[in-house]
């Protein structure tokens, strides 16, 4: 069966993997929130599959990635994890994880949930874009700024207004799906549920 997917990410089973099964999907759950949070930060200058072929090396080198384990990481284990080939190792990128660990964690205990701070810039229901080629699709908006700017307000790094819209379509709150893909009605229908 031929079907139409997002330009992006067509010709790597890889990509198109995460393209059906995860992409655009709403994500309410905190633990899932965190993991997608720290992917984007390391992917800041690099390509989203270049992350992607590393997760679960990501996954083995921050704990399954518990923020709360990563928040007490030490300068030893910050050590280790420069050291890890398997993962991006950029200083920068390694210690702002433990910090936006930490200001998850105070966010969490301000919000009830990170899920409650982070959607209710969107009034907790996904934005329906009607993107009909990948390639216009904007890199930031002016809600990604406003997140981005709150967010460094609250203690955490690399969270530039590009790295807050990707993290906005990787987990739903924007529907970015090229509106001919056949995941953009059923990625909108699943938003319709994030309310209840």
């Amino acid at each position: 069966m031929n079907i139409k997917r997002c330009g992006w990410c067509e010709g790597d089973p890889l990509y198109e993997a995460y393209h059906d099964e995860e992409w655009g999907v709403p994500v309410i759950d905190d633990d899932r929130l965190f993991e997608f949070l720290i992917l984007e930060t390391f992917q800041a200058g690099l390509s989203w599959i270049t992350i992607l072929r590393k997760r679960e090396n990501f996954r083995r080198a921050f704990d399954q990635f518990d923020y709360r384990k990563i928040a007490t990481y030490d300068d030893q284990k910050l050590e280790e994890l420069r050291n890890d080939a398997g993962i991006v190792r950029n200083k920068l990128k390694i210690a702002a994880t433990v910090q936006n660990a930490r200001a998850f964690m105070q966010v969490q205990q301000a919000f009830g949930s990170f899920s409650n701070y982070i959607w209710q810039f969107v009034d907790h229901e996904p934005i329906q874009n009607q993107v009909t080629n990948y390639r216009e699709a904007p890199a930031t908006t002016p809600l990604s700024d406003r997140i981005s700017k709150d967010m460094k307000k609250k203690g955490f790094s690399f969270v530039g207004s590009t790295v807050i819209y990707a993290h906005m379509q990787a987990t739903g709150m924007v529907n970015d799906h090229e509106t001919d893909c056949f995941r953009h009605d059923e990625v909108r229908e699943l938003g319709k549920q994030v309310n209840g």
